[in-house]
């Protein structure tokens, strides 16, 4: 009786509101922009509703690997750091590493007022698949991180995608048998989205621009059943590197083997610093060379962290941020190479690659062509229940933690269906800042790999 007569009272105090003028603090609260469009794949491209959508954007990790802190979580940080992205005239911003114990809704509006989306690696150093030892680290613990990652950001429009990895395939032969596990988790986190309700948020994978497997890479996530399929493929190009040209750097050969892959691919990172950046790389990017297989890319990076990549310098305890002269170059190549109007000649086609077969190079071990590790036990009840609270980033981690997989998956037995609405190395590749612990690991910054182990 207590608890109907208190909704009652609410009721009425909630439609008396409705009706009443607004209070001298509404009326100073600043104005917020509608939500933007949700972004879809669809074809080999991004959409927002009929529109295409082209990714010009930028690398953000204030801090860098040494600090991992989530810069969203940070009102001061985000907000400092976002009026330079609005200046840029990006659309977009990629975040390596984010503590899913916090929230994050301030940021993110304040994004979504500047007209930019978010794409976000779910994993961090202490919660990610390892490379060089990936099957005891694909586990429930790693999962429920992962799930509270997706359960945080879905809720906001401009979150355009999640990437389930980074390079963990890279030019080690060994490497290449952790490619099960972080299409499994790929999977997973397309089956989590659709299961929980959530828009269908594109999620796929950022490789390393390794010769030797970089088609292999691309074809496997594109192979299989649908609910084994990546939404999209993203990998981290450091060709270009001027003066150069679209096809001195190899990019028309890249454009030609990915004519025909059925889904969008994008650069995860791209820039190089071998000699001086002009941004050339927007005047093929944002054409008609590439815009029929590319949706564009992210510049490698927004501030210096112990390399020569960064546009600004931040200055430590202090909100001082000063633009290199990298700053307006880039910002001038965006306003000179503006997105491709119209379809840019995109192909409607979503047809799977086929699963590349075993050869000295791409060896999948015990899992052959195409099997998967089924997801573990103990991760199946967060497809029903949630995920719970994230782990933060400085929980006890995930690597040996245990409820690994006992089995393989059945290919097409997955929901992922949402209920709602170039050979290059020494030529530019980030160096890492320090030598850390968790470099063997996935899920944060490309630089997390040991300096000169990628082949680009």
């Amino acid at each position: 009786m207590r608890s109907n007569v208190l909704a009652a009272a609410g009721a009425l105090v909630a439609a008396h509101a409705a009706h009443a003028s607004p209070t001298a603090t509404e009326k100073q609260l600043p104005n917020r922009a509608a939500s933007l469009p949700t972004v879809t794949a669809s074809g080999n491209a991004f959409w927002t509703g009929k529109e295409r959508f082209y990714v010009r954007g930028i690398d953000y990790q204030p801090g860098g690997s040494s600090t991992n802190e989530d810069p969203l979580a940070d009102t001061d940080t985000c907000t400092r750091d976002i009026k330079r992205f609005k200046d840029l005239g990006v659309n977009t911003i990629r975040v390596y590493s984010v503590d899913n114990s916090k929230d994050h809704a301030d940021c993110m509006q304040q994004l979504n007022d500047a007209g930019i989306y978010l794409v976000l690696d779910v994993n961090n150093p202490k919660y990610s698949i390892n490379r060089d030892d990936p099957e005891p680290s694909y586990n429930d613990v790693y999962l429920q991180s992962v799930f509270a990652t997706i359960d945080e950001f879905a809720k906001y429009t401009n979150t355009l995608a999640f990437f389930s990895g980074n390079e963990v395939i890279n030019d080690k032969p060994a490497t290449v048998g952790s490619a099960p596990y972080v299409k499994a988790t790929t999977r997973d986190m397309r089956q989590y989205i659709g299961s929980r309700g959530y828009r269908k948020i594109p999620v796929g994978y950022s490789a390393a621009d390794v010769s030797d497997n970089r088609m292999q890479t691309a074809d496997y996530f594109n192979c299989g059943e649908a609910d084994e399929r990546s939404d999209f493929f993203a990998f981290n190009d450091y060709s270009w590197c001027a003066p150069s040209s679209f096809t001195q750097s190899g990019w028309d050969q890249k454009v030609k083997n990915f004519t025909g892959y059925g889904i969008p691919i994008f650069l995860s990172e791209w820039g190089c610093t071998k000699n001086t950046r002009d941004f050339e790389e927007l005047s093929a990017l944002m054409s008609d060379l590439m815009s029929s297989v590319y949706s564009g890319g992210l510049l490698y990076e927004y501030s210096r962290e112990g390399n020569d990549f960064g546009i600004v310098e931040l200055t430590d305890g202090s909100d001082s941020v000063k633009e290199d002269s990298d700053f307006d170059k880039f910002k001038s190549a965006l306003a000179k190479y503006p997105a491709p109007s119209g379809d840019g000649g995109f192909t409607s086609t979503t047809a799977s690659a086929a699963c590349p077969t075993t050869d000295t190079i791409w060896d999948l071990g015990k899992w052959g062509q195409s099997a998967l590790p089924a997801i573990p036990d103990g991760a199946k009840k967060y497809m029903t229940e949630g995920a719970g609270a994230g782990p933060g980033l400085t929980g006890d981690g995930s690597q040996n933690a245990g409820g690994t997989s006992t089995g393989t998956a059945t290919p097409g037995s997955g929901d992922v269906t949402a209920t709602s609405t170039g050979d290059n190395a020494g030529t530019g590749r980030p160096a890492p800042p320090m030598d850390m612990s968790f470099l063997a690991v996935t899920g944060v910054v490309g630089f997390f790999t040991l300096a000169g182990t990628l082949l680009l």
